[in-house]
Parts: structure tokens; sequence; C-alpha cells
């Protein structure tokens, strides 16, 4: 029988066998690769994971789907108790009203439509013609039925015309005219109330002027564009001075808070802005200021605190705050719990166990400081009570920080060792909270108030120049405190662009919103156009 048919020719056989030889050469170099450049391509899958949650994802931090039996569990597994799911009642007292659904003041309809006594009403009385053809005599009127509806008016302009009448004196031949109203900007046709709305409109609901430009026009009201921001720029140098006043006044708290933002200001080059930062600062009598640098250099913590404040400065873990605090021995630097928990939100995918312990540990620390909140604890009720209740969790934590550290499959790539790393390396910052009652668990206060910038960079985009970019600061600093005093801006700006004109240099401070609510917002400068349509 005849076997050379069935088998391979002698090249095929070396083919094969050369095959085998590359086969295993690419399988080593992909081995080699695999080596060389896993950890990286990991670390890049983790963040491109990351940008698509920044983009399309969930933003929020809170906790979402976790059981609070199963986070008791866990909190028991780690030698540390729950925190109690409802507010204990202070010692010496008991509760003896149940909560109600909280009532919203004004009137309402069935359709769910609030408004307050300050919402203009206009009536319209429907009439039925069918009704209306019966004599008067033949129909009684015994009630009516109500429905509103929620209607809106375009944007409206109004021109003031002032007419001033010139008298002739018959005996002395003498005209008399009466003097020209006075008016915030000289030699300017924009009302106070046009630059309060103007203002308003842009940074405190985002409207750029360019839009404002386009409702003029449309309005009939024909105006340079250039108008409005040399207007805009007049009325913010007016308030410069109350917004020095107010940098100088944050310095003196005991606790601030402070971070830094982008935003672009300024031409690097031809079809490029350049990159700046502010600096905001959070004092303890719920006052914030802008502060606007070129960069985030770590000179500028240094420069807008100054050597004067002596207090506990709350940060991120920014290294320019360190430095700062080292270089000053009257400072107590605090960091951020939010910050550290974000480390242990990132590493969820990779270590979803450990993540959700730590996770835990942190949020029994919120929600003992949001019953601290909730029972209005203050002072040394406040410090008694995180010593009891917070200060074990804090231990808890270190601890189990340092049993994770043991642990010999952690590479330093691992999410998880880098919040671990981050934590341990920040560990006697992480407890000022414990001592000062006065300092938060965060800075997510100062986050909140600095949202307006973010908000505006979405809308206005940028800042042509750096002096705009300070002209930003300047009215955001007002109209964030203002937002933090309940203080409504348009009429805080009505009345103090008016007043500051005429208002004694020395006590420009009363003139800051946090004073102001006191001293004027009883009884405020209101413009001409309010007067004539009261």
């Amino acid at each position: 029988m005849d076997f050379t048919r069935n088998s391979p020719p002698l090249n095929t056989a070396s083919r094969i066998a050369e095959l085998e030889q590359i086969n295993a050469q690419l399988t080593a170099q992909i081995g080699t690769l695999t080596h060389q450049f896993g950890a990286e391509i990991v670390a890049l899958k983790r963040q491109l994971e990351w940008f698509k949650r920044q983009l399309f994802g969930e933003k929020s931090e809170k906790p979402l789907g976790i059981d609070p039996a199963v986070q008791g569990n866990l909190l028991s597994a780690l030698g540390v108790l729950a925190p109690p799911t409802q507010v204990p009642a202070l010692s010496g007292q008991a509760i003896a009203y149940t909560r109600r659904a909280k009532v919203r003041d004004g009137a309402h309809t069935e359709a769910g439509l609030r408004f307050d006594a300050t919402v203009p009403v206009e009536t319209i009385e429907v009439l039925d013609p069918a009704i209306e053809a019966i004599p008067q005599a033949e129909r009684e009127r015994i009630g009516e039925k109500v429905t509103y509806r929620l209607a809106q008016r375009p944007g409206s302009y109004v021109v003031l015309k002032y007419v001033r009448v010139t008298w002739k004196h018959r005996d002395t031949g003498a005209l008399l005219t009466p003097p020209a109203q006075a008016n915030v900007l000289e030699r300017c046709v924009a009302d106070v109330s046009l630059l309060a709305g103007m203002l308003s409109d842009k940074f405190l609901y985002h409207l750029p002027l360019y839009r404002q430009h386009q409702r003029l026009l449309a309005g009939g009201l024909q105006l340079s564009r250039a108008s409005l921001t040399t207007w805009a720029a007049r009325a913010i140098d007016l308030l410069a001075p109350i917004y020095a006043a107010q940098c100088e006044h944050v310095l003196t708290s005991g606790v601030l808070a402070m971070d830094e933002t982008p935003i672009k200001a300024g031409r690097e080059k031809q079809g490029k802005m350049r990159q700046a930062y502010f600096w905001p600062i959070y004092g303890d009598s719920h006052e914030v200021v802008f502060h606007y640098a070129p960069n985030r250099s770590h000179t500028h913590a240094k420069r807008f605190l100054g050597t004067d404040f002596k207090g506990t400065l709350l940060t991120d873990g920014y290294e320019a705050y360190r430095s700062y605090a080292r270089a000053n021995p009257d400072i107590t630097h605090a960091e951020c719990w939010a910050h550290c928990r974000r480390y242990y939100e990132r590493a969820q995918d990779t270590e979803p166990q450990a993540a959700r312990e730590a996770l835990a540990l942190i949020g029994a620390l919120y929600r003992h400081e949001q019953l601290i909140r909730e029972r209005g604890l203050d002072g040394a009720q406040k410090l008694a009570y995180r010593t009891e209740h917070s200060e074990p969790i804090v231990r808890a934590f270190w601890a189990w920080c340092e049993a994770q550290c043991q642990r010999t499959d952690l590479v330093p790539s691992n999410p998880l060792a880098k919040a671990l790393a981050y934590a341990r390396e920040r560990q006697g910052r992480l407890q000022v909270f414990l001592a000062n009652p006065e300092v938060p668990i965060d800075t997510n206060h100062l986050e909140r108030a600095l949202r307006p910038i973010p908000c505006g960079r979405r809308n206005w985009l940028f800042c042509w120049s750096e002096i705009g970019a300070k002209h930003v600061g300047i009215v955001q600093s007002l109209i964030a405190t203002c937002r933090l005093h309940g203080v409504d801006v348009y009429t805080y700006l009505v009345d103090v662009l008016q007043r500051v004109g005429t208002h004694p240099a020395k006590d420009v401070l009363d003139l800051t919103p946090r004073v102001w609510k006191t001293k004027f917002a009883h009884a405020p400068m209101k413009s001409d156009l309010a007067i004539l349509t009261q």
C-alpha cells in the first residue's frame, strides 16, 4: 500500500514548523508587551470610564442603592456601631410633637401652581353669550369658579423721558430750570435699573451680554454691543471698594475654606485662550470672595491669605495649601473628607468589597454630621457629640486602612492603593474637625458657593481679558454672598450702585451683603422706574 499520498510534502511540514516558531515568538512578544504595558492599559481604561461618567453618567456623590441594613452590618463587622436611623431626643427633653409635611406659603391650585403675593395677577372674566342673553333680573350670582394659568410677557425695556420745564422770571429775566436727575454713571444713558438687571442676568442667570443685546434689538432699541460691555465694566468698578472690604473681613474669620477653579481669561495666542484660575475663599460669616490669578502657582495662596490670618484653613489635598501652612505656624491645616471619599468611590470597580467598607465608614461620619445639624448642636455640644460618636469611627477607619495596607496583592497602580496612600498621608489633617467644632467635615459648602463659575463657563465661555476676569470675581463675590444671606440680588444692586457714591468710605463694610441686610434691606433705594410703577 502506498502511504505517500496521505503524508504531507516536505515543504508543507517545514512550513508548519516555521509557523509554529513564529506563533511562539508572537506569543512571547505579546506576553512581554502585556507585562510591560498591561498596567498602563488598565489605567487608561479606568481614565476613559471616568471621562465617560463625567460626560454621560451620574455625577452625584450620594451613595445610590445601598441598603441601610447592609451598611449597618458592615459597620458592625468593622467594630463600629451603625449610626442611628432616627434623630435621638436631647438629654432631659422629650419630643412631644410629630413632624408634619412642609406647607409652602402662597396660593396654589389643584394643578400644583404655587405663587406668593409678589407675583402680579391679571384677572380675566370669562363670559358666555348664552348666559349673557338671559336678562339680569332673571339670574342671580351665587359664586364663582377660579382657575389659574402661568403666563409670560416677553422681556421688555422702558425708556424714561425726563421733562424739565424752563421758566423765565418776569422781573429779573432769569431762566429757571430744574437740575438734571443724578445718574449712577455720568454722561450715560443707562439707568440703574438697567445696570442691575444686566449684571443679574449675566452673573446670576448666566445670560451673556450678546444675548441681552439681541433681546434689546428685538425690543426695538438700537445699541452697540460694546456699550453693554462698557456699562457693565463701569458698574462693577463702582462695586470694587465693597468687594475689597469683604475680602478684608473674610480674613478675620477663625475658619477659612479655600479652593481653586479654572477659567479661560485673556488670549495666549491667536485662537487660544489662556488657562487661569479663580481662588475662592469662604469665611465663617458666610461670605465668599473670588480672587483671580493667571495660574495655579503656590504663591497665590500666600498672596490671597496674607500673613495676618491666624486660624484653621480647610482645603482639598493641593500641595499649595500645605506649603503655606508649613510656613505659618499659627495656621492649623484641615483637609476635606469628601475629597478623600472620592478616591474610594473610584476604586469600586476594581475593589468593590474594600471600597464598600471604606464608603460605609465615611458614610457613618456624614450621618452623624447630619444628626448634628438636625439637632442644632453647636460649640461644646457639637464637640462632645463628635468625640462620642465620630471619633470611634475615625479610629476604626485608620485601623481598617492599616489592615488593607498589609495585603500583598495591592499594587501601587491599584485605585484602592492610591486611596489608602492619599488618606494615610493626610491622617492628622483629616482629624482636625474632631478637635474644633467650628471646622466642617468637608469643603462642600465652598464648592456649592463657587458653582456659578463653572455654570457661567458653559454660557459665556471665557473672559476676553484679565481685567474682565477680575470684574467677574468682584461681582460674583457679592452675588454669591447675597444668595448665602437670602438677599435679593437685583434689589441689592439697585441700592448699592446708587448709595456707594455718597456713602462714607470708612463705612464701606456696611454695603457688603452681610451688613447691608441688617442696615438697609428694610428700606432700599429704588430706581425711578420702580417709583413710577408703584
